[in-house]
């Protein structure tokens, strides 16, 4: 029988009671956190460490443009900016350039900050 993770009970009980912004702005996180990791890794000299948290953060990314409702306009915009993002990523990843991946977390920040920001207008209107 393998034993409880009260964490990974947490964590998943999050995910599943989430309404779907919540769920998109823990995927920026997620995204966040993994390229924040490939860095570190970058910078103590762990490539293939860094190799799979870029993947994690590719995959996310991925993963928000496979979703774009293309019936709004905006949407344009946004797979606009995932395609930039995955082709800083792949060349980042390709040259283990620490410089690359912090521009793509400070894109990501900037999304993630105009994701809440609409969350909270959301629970205002």
């Amino acid at each position: 029988m393998p034993a409880r993770n009260p964490f990974a009970e947490y964590t998943n009980n999050k995910i599943m009671t989430a309404s779907p912004a919540e769920v998109t702005l823990m995927l920026y996180e997620g995204a966040i956190k993994f390229c924040n990791m490939a860095i570190i890794a970058i910078e103590n000299g762990e490539l293939e460490k860094a190799h799979v948290n870029i993947k994690k953060t590719q995959r996310i990314i991925e993963e928000f443009r496979n979703t774009l409702d293309h019936k709004y306009k905006v949407a344009e915009d946004f797979d606009r900016i995932y395609v930039y993002l995955l082709q800083r990523l792949l060349e980042g990843n390709i040259k283990k350039d620490k410089a690359i991946l912090e521009e793509v977390n400070m894109h990501l920040r900037e999304v993630r900050d105009t994701w809440k920001e609409v969350m909270r207008r959301n629970k205002q209107a």
